[in-house]
């Protein structure tokens, strides 16, 4: 049969990567675990995990019987992903740190180091997602010299790999990873795409990796944790004190210590308010941040997006959206929130124009519009302009109150 495949396996120190690199090790292949330090601890007051994280990785290795490696990424996660995010902030949007990460650092990164490094034939993840390709299409693509010039051949990408939700609907990640190259999903395997998470749990209690077993899940933002964030990013933002201001009237209701600590639909704590308020908007020229008095107040929905040039995982954009600029699917911008049907519009400039079913409470700049077809996740793009909502009166609405579809049109044609 030859020498076995080496794969490089990802390593959190989690339940996920434990199973994934344990199944690859069932099915012959020649595996790696390597664990990536993407923040520094000794830059945080608070309570960091990465030094326990490592070592549950390197107890899951020994156990497994296979290598253990250690890669640092702190300077370019700083470089790539920290820094974006901070000016994300100031600019008064919300950006995804995890869709950056992947993007940035381990489709990226790891995924250069794994192959080019450590000579590997394909690199793995546990994440809950999989692709159009079997196991000896990715050893494959090992062998398939880069591109030598800025264009591809397009002969390169007639047949691109797909990403496809995992099995496990509730825990899958394809969302994450609506950012990542091409070349990096080619040279990818997914060992969880078709199991549970409640059955990934059992093969682990059963091969006896009960440390892992025990940790909490992560639920924080990549590589940072679980924190106060208003407290986390005064750390490295200067404070800009502003005002609450009521949406419907225009009343100063208090003051704040920023509006990169505020994002859309969050409930605003404001002293001396016995009701809660929720934040619909911010102005960043005047630090005023608008609060409205219920969580679903009509300021806070909005049916319309725009992006930044769209990132298709296959390179090239849907051909039906290629041919007629127009597309039917799916939307969603924070992960495991249920897909809204939308109508997409291709601009020249490779952005586009995301029309939704119904309205969606609290739309974010910053955060990424991910789109799907059936089981296929298309890619994404960050959200960077908002449609108006049904309180304001810059389009012409029914006579319900909300704007008609034809002068979502207009309003589209006169802002393009």
């Amino acid at each position: 049969m030859g020498l076995a495949r080496h794969v490089v396996c990802a390593m959190s120190g989690g339940v996920d990567s434990s199973v994934c690199a344990l199944l690859l090790k069932r099915r012959g292949f020649n595996v790696t675990g390597v664990f990536m330090k993407n923040w520094d601890s000794l830059d945080e007051s608070g309570v960091c995990s990465t030094e326990r994280d490592c070592e549950d990785a390197h107890r899951v290795c020994q156990t497994l019987d296979i290598p253990f490696h250690q890669v640092s990424y702190v300077k370019e996660y700083w470089h790539d992903v920290f820094s974006n995010l901070l000016k994300e902030y100031e600019r008064g949007r919300t950006p995804n740190p995890d869709i950056l990460c992947n993007k940035h650092i381990k489709f990226n990164h790891f995924h250069k180091y794994a192959i080019h490094t450590l000579g590997a034939d394909a690199m793995a993840t546990g994440h809950y997602a999989r692709t159009s390709q079997e196991d000896e299409e990715v050893f494959q693509q090992a062998h398939i010299a880069p591109p030598t010039t800025l264009f591809r051949n397009r002969f390169e990408i007639r047949n691109p790999v797909r990403l496809y939700k995992g099995a496990d609907l509730q825990k899958d990640q394809t969302f994450f990873l609506s950012q990542i190259s091409q070349d990096a999903l080619r040279q990818t395997m997914f060992p969880l795409a078709g199991l549970t998470k409640e059955f990934v749990k059992k093969i682990a209690a059963e091969a006896g990796l009960h440390h892992v077993l025990k940790k909490k899940e992560s639920m924080g933002i990549c590589f940072i944790g679980e924190r106060n964030f208003e407290n986390f990013i005064l750390e490295y933002l200067e404070p800009k004190p502003g005002n609450f201001v009521s949406i419907e009237d225009g009343r100063v209701m208090g003051t704040h210590k920023g509006w990169f600590t505020l994002t859309l639909g969050q409930r605003a704590r404001i002293g001396g308010q016995r009701d809660a308020w929720f934040v619909v908007d911010k102005d960043i020229a005047t630090g005023d941040v608008f609060v409205a008095p219920t969580t679903n107040h009509p300021a806070l929905f909005r049916d319309t997006v725009r992006t930044d040039r769209f990132h298709w995982l296959t390179v090239d954009p849907p051909a039906e959206l290629a041919k007629t600029q127009m597309m039917e699917c799916h939307f969603r911008f924070i992960h495991q929130m249920p897909l809204t049907p939308c109508t997409v519009t291709l601009n020249m400039d490779g952005s586009v124009w995301i029309s939704l079913s119904q309205p969606v409470r609290a739309l974010t700049p910053g955060q990424f519009a991910v789109l799907y077809k059936g089981d296929e996740c298309l890619g994404s793009g960050k959200i960077i302009q908002l449609g108006p909502s049904a309180t304001d009166t810059c389009a012409p609405a029914s006579p319900g109150g909300h704007p008609t579809s034809q002068s979502w049109q207009l309003w589209i044609t006169q802002l393009c």
